[in-house]
């Protein structure tokens, strides 16, 4: 009897362990989740291979955090949308039109059905001053996407409805206004996305290093 229970604890342990090691992860996110080659053709890129050390230590893919995260985990990374400089709302750097690149443009292409999602922004409608707007959970009209409450609300909102079967979390970076970092948490709060906000990441040029990027992969591990 004893020798069965533990075959049956034995068999049951082991598909916990299967199941999380193939699980799939998509990341929508902006400069600091780019790579060269590993983002989808056309989006900005902050990360190459060949970079200048100037701007960051990091010169392989392998150094990334979300390659950081994966790999410990066992997970299989389905896709990453970034796009360097983004917004998650329309406005962007000099009040420019930024809605062939916001995060409510992108959010749709991650790849088909996630089990994980991470979601890295708010740090350029943060830099890019863009308008806070107020919070607005109902009724979201394509105007109120140009200001970052009511845009992070609608994103949120559109993908708990549509990726209703990914756990879903949302990357919150250290630095950021007030505003942008308090709206942020009320609005993953109201919800229900888990809200990881990081602390003390190391960068250079105002983006993670090797070391930032290691600490980055940590503190999400640690939240999970």
């Amino acid at each position: 009897m004893r020798k069965k229970l533990f075959l049956l604890s034995t068999f049951l342990l082991l598909c916990l362990v299967a199941g999380a090691q193939t699980k799939s992860v998509a990341v929508l996110g902006d400069s600091y989740s780019t790579f060269e080659g590993a983002i989808p053709e056309g989006n900005a890129i902050w990360y190459f291979k060949q970079n200048n050390p100037n701007q960051t230590d990091v010169n392989s893919v392998e150094q990334t955090w979300w390659t950081l995260l994966t790999k410990h985990q066992g997970w299989t990374l389905l896709m990453n949308n970034s796009y360097s400089g983004s917004t998650i709302c329309n406005t962007g750097y000099g009040k420019a039109d930024y809605s062939d690149r916001s995060f409510t443009k992108r959010m749709d292409n991650l790849g088909g059905n996630p089990d994980v999602i991470f979601i890295f922004g708010a740090t350029n409608d943060s830099w890019a001053h863009a308008p806070i707007g107020e919070f607005k959970y109902e009724d979201i009209t394509k105007d109120d996407l140009w200001s970052f409450r009511p845009a992070m609300a609608y994103m949120l909102g559109w993908m708990k409805e549509h990726y209703a079967k990914s756990e879903i979390y949302f990357l919150l970076n250290d630095g950021l206004s007030e505003e942008v970092t308090t709206s942020s948490k009320t609005i993953c709060e109201h919800y229900g996305v888990k809200c990881i906000e990081l602390q003390a990441i190391d960068k250079k040029a105002g983006h993670p290093s090797v070391k930032g990027m290691q600490q980055i992969a940590s503190q999400v591990e640690a939240a999970l």
